[in-house]
């Protein structure tokens, strides 16, 4: 006998999560949380949103090591310039 995954709500995602629901909202705009519309209520396979996270994890692994990589090549100290514009303006005592 073969089970089929049953279609979980919104709730459900979050609680699996760990998340809020405005959470769950938020991703399927910005980040495309597979969900799929059954009239006016989203409904999801938990089995396509564990490979989401799984899939999200190692892009953004592989954008973090990519990032360290990046900005170790400039050298550069981000505060260095603003500590120089406060060094140079004068002020006046009257």
């Amino acid at each position: 006998m073969v089970t089929e995954e049953r279609w979980v709500g919104v709730e459900d995602v979050a609680a699996h999560l760990g998340v809020a629901k405005d959470s769950v909202y938020r991703w399927i705009e910005e980040r495309s949380l597979p969900a799929h519309r059954v009239g006016r209520l989203l409904r999801f396979k938990l089995s396509e949103i564990d490979e989401w996270v799984h899939q999200g994890s190692e892009q953004e692994t592989a954008s973090h090591s990519h990032r360290k990589r990046t900005s170790s090549k400039t050298g550069q100290n981000p505060t260095s310039q603003k500590s120089r514009s406060r060094k140079s303006k004068k002020t006046k005592n009257g």
